[in-house]
């Protein structure tokens, strides 16, 4: 209705114009009026229908051999991020009270599932749904390694072989197996089976070695990565990538650490800056290792400690390089070399997003590749 009074009135001060241009201003408003109808009468529709559309879902069920029916939502956060809670309000009240389970599929950081206004809408989580993480981070690597090591069995088990997670392994390639997938089944399981292929390629054919682990990485999972970032973000990926690239510039090329800490204090005066760092979380392309932790050298207050991903430093011959083993413990039970992690100020972000960077990406990767190899 908006757009449709806008229309008048712009038809009001254009009508004395140019021919041409009051034709394309009029031409566009006119559009606008439409689009706006259109999406009202869909609105409108589903809003009255709600009732009819979940009677509908119960009497198929009712029809069907089945007690229960499930609604999958998946890539939930490729939805206009101002929308979602409208949609899975929606569906929130579509299947209450029916034997049907919502599932939603999405990255954590890209989603929100609640906007308080005059009344609420949307879901809470762990009062209307509940929260299930089917991957792992690596703050607790054995826990990850027995997560990923269970799925691998069971499959093991579907082709007939038997603790698939030793018998085709050397005694270290599983651990840089799960460090190079963060935790993540689907990345576990892609770098296994190309490094399968990788060790078959070699003429091996009896176990994996963290040769043929870090070969599988490297060649298949940052570039899976960003091709997802770029794929699933759309606009905010340039701005997301330049900070990835100031993290490995800082990282790799400055500090010569693959682990960096980031400030909590920093984190609570830069909310905004500091989402771009959980977003390149949840793209795998950084990990947290320590969410709460202190400093070494003085350094005041609480941090949060990240590893860039380690498919960009496992292999052996890097030089200059501390690859911190922050799955390691010293004797007083703290993760070696964590609290030594140089301190990435979040201002620095803020520069890098607003600096034209004409470096790609996979370029600086295969600068830092040519600059620590022996």
């Amino acid at each position: 209705k908006k757009v449709k009074e806008e229309n008048k009135k712009s038809r009001g001060v254009d009508a004395g114009g140019e021919y041409a241009g009051a034709n394309a201003k009029f031409a566009t408003s006119t559009s606008l009026g439409k689009l706006s109808e259109f999406e009202e009468n869909k609105l409108d529709t589903l809003e009255r229908h709600l009732s009819d559309y979940k009677t509908a879902l119960i009497e198929e069920l009712e029809k069907s051999k089945f007690d229960t029916g499930y609604v999958i939502l998946d890539d939930y956060y490729l939805i206009k991020k101002e929308r979602q809670p409208d949609v899975i309000d929606y569906m929130h009240r579509l299947l209450r009270g029916t034997d049907y389970y919502l599932k939603v599929g999405t990255v954590r950081h890209r989603t929100n599932l609640i906007r308080n206004e005059e009344q609420t809408i949307g879901v809470e989580l762990r009062q209307d749904i509940e929260e299930l993480n089917l991957d792992r981070t690596l703050e607790n690597l054995p826990t990850a390694s027995d997560y990923l090591k269970s799925i691998l069995d069971a499959m093991g088990k579907k082709v007939n072989i038997p603790d698939a997670s030793t018998a085709t392994f050397n005694s270290q390639a599983f651990e840089k197996l799960v460090l190079a997938s963060g935790g993540v089944p689907r990345d576990f399981l892609t770098i296994y089976v190309d490094a399968i292929e990788v060790a078959l390629a070699g003429g091996r054919s009896n176990y994996l070695t963290p040769t043929d682990i870090w070969k599988s990485a490297s060649s298949l999972s940052y570039r899976t990565k960003l091709k997802n970032l770029r794929d699933d973000v759309f606009k905010d990926a340039d701005a997301i990538e330049n900070v990835f690239r100031d993290l490995m510039r800082f990282c790799i090329q400055e500090k010569k650490k693959t682990c960096f800490l980031i400030s909590q204090d920093d984190a609570q005066k830069h909310p905004q800056l500091h989402e771009i760092i959980l977003q390149l979380m949840d793209f795998k392309l950084i990990h947290v290792v320590e969410p709460d932790t202190s400093a070494a050298s003085g350094r005041q207050g609480r941090f949060e400690a990240y590893t860039l991903d380690f498919s960009l430093f496992m292999e052996p011959r890097k030089r200059n390089i501390d690859v911190v083993e922050f799955w390691k413990f010293d004797e007083d039970r703290r993760r070696i070399g964590v609290r030594e992690a140089p301190t990435y100020e979040l201002e620095r972000a803020q520069k890098a997003m607003q600096t034209k960077d004409n470096q790609k990406t996979e370029e600086l990767i295969d600068k830092i590749e040519s600059d620590t190899q022996i």
